[in-house]
């Protein structure tokens, strides 16, 4: 008999930004370095004998989790990729609400019949994730292993092992970031012992490092974005600027907005048709210019979008870092701090420079 650990990668970028993920690339969250860590001591004691990954960057980060403490090679396996979603990968999940309701209403509660242009069948990834899960086992015969692999993969091998049809999916429960299940291999037979849980995440030293800001839940679409359009816009830009400004002591200078936000990539973002936050990059590769939320819209998971969108338009160009320059006494400072940026300096006007490191590890990248 074979023992397989299956678990849910940590919450990677795309968890937190609202962004389809798919088999695109996207790194470990701060938050998701803690649930490593946490699954990291549920693991202290449990004997391992071999490790296998997607060779997706965010599973192979997490299972360092396992093969890191225990000195263990790691395996990786395209064929426990995540769902391939096709056109959907890297649009925000309020883009693909706007422009295919439909099918991401499918995608959530009937996926046997979801459709996007060049993406998998639920057929075809359970297909390739079973016949995946079937040669580790047979391999590691009398052994214990761990397998890391994806959200949706994984809810449909279960379902699967456990007599449930493609139809009958939306009937079972989805699991969190991290979450372990345990399945016994023997011969042919395959079955599941206990799924999805996430009590590593339930200890007090876990919750103890919880912050209390808001975070979308993987239902909710969140915003979708669009460039600024001037001069149509410029009365919206300098609204939504000028109450960031007031609030941070600086002077508002409505002439300087406008002539930043014609020469620097400004995006609005939007929930359904509402314009609800604005983001600018520039002058330099990775700089956030300018990122606001508005008041009425603030501490709903909005300004995490925003800064999901900077991470997006900046690794292209070669960055691998993001910064900002913030007033001493600006209240955004502490909401930049809880997503990873940390004090780099002091710009030549006086305000404090945070930066946040969004460069992929090595490690962690499929070979």
């Amino acid at each position: 008999m074979t023992s397989i650990y299956l678990i849910r990668h940590a919450e990677a970028e795309g968890n937190l930004y609202r962004i389809a993920q798919g088999q695109y690339n996207s790194i470990i969250t701060d938050r998701g370095w803690r649930q490593i860590r946490a699954l990291e001591e549920r693991f202290r004691d449990i004997r391992i004998d071999a490790v296998y990954s997607s060779d997706l960057y965010r599973t192979c980060a997490t299972a360092s989790a396992i093969y890191r403490p225990k000195g263990l090679p790691l395996h990786r396996d395209a064929g426990l990729r995540e769902i391939c979603v096709g056109d959907w990968e890297q649009k925000t999940w309020g883009q693909i609400a706007r422009e295919d309701p439909e099918q991401l209403e499918n995608f959530n509660h009937r996926l046997h019949l979801w459709h996007a242009e060049g993406a998998e069948t639920p057929g075809q990834v359970l297909d390739r994730v079973l016949a995946a899960v079937r040669r580790i086992a047979a391999e590691n015969e009398g052994r214990t292993v761990a397998v890391f692999s994806h959200g949706c993969a994984i809810r449909l091998l279960l379902a699967y092992l456990q007599g449930y049809s493609l139809e009958d999916l939306g009937r079972t429960p989805h699991g969190d970031n991290t979450a372990v299940s345990l399945l016994e291999a023997e011969g042919d037979g395959m079955r599941v012992v206990f799924r999805d849980d996430n009590s590593h995440l339930r200890t007090p030293a876990f919750l103890a490092g919880e912050k209390v800001r808001k975070r979308a839940n993987a239902l909710e679409p969140g915003l979708w974005f669009a460039p600024l359009e001037l001069p149509e816009q410029a009365a919206l830009l300098a609204e939504g600027v000028s109450a960031v400004w007031q609030e941070s002591g600086a002077a508002f200078d409505r002439d300087r907005l406008l002539a930043d936000a014609a020469e620097r990539t400004t995006l609005v973002g939007y929930l359904r048709e509402e314009p609800v936050g604005l983001v600018q990059l520039g002058p330099e590769t990775g700089w956030i210019s300018l990122a606001c939320v508005r008041a009425d819209c603030r501490k709903r998971g909005f300004g995490v979008q925003l800064i999901g969108q900077a991470v997006r338009l900046t690794r292209p160009l070669g960055g691998e870092k993001l910064s900002i320059a913030l007033e001493r006494d600006s209240g955004a400072r502490a909401f930049f701090t809880d997503y990873g940026f940390r004090p780099a300096g002091t710009a030549a006007d006086g305000r404090v420079v945070l930066e946040k490191d969004i460069s992929f590890d090595p490690e962690f990248l499929g070979k």
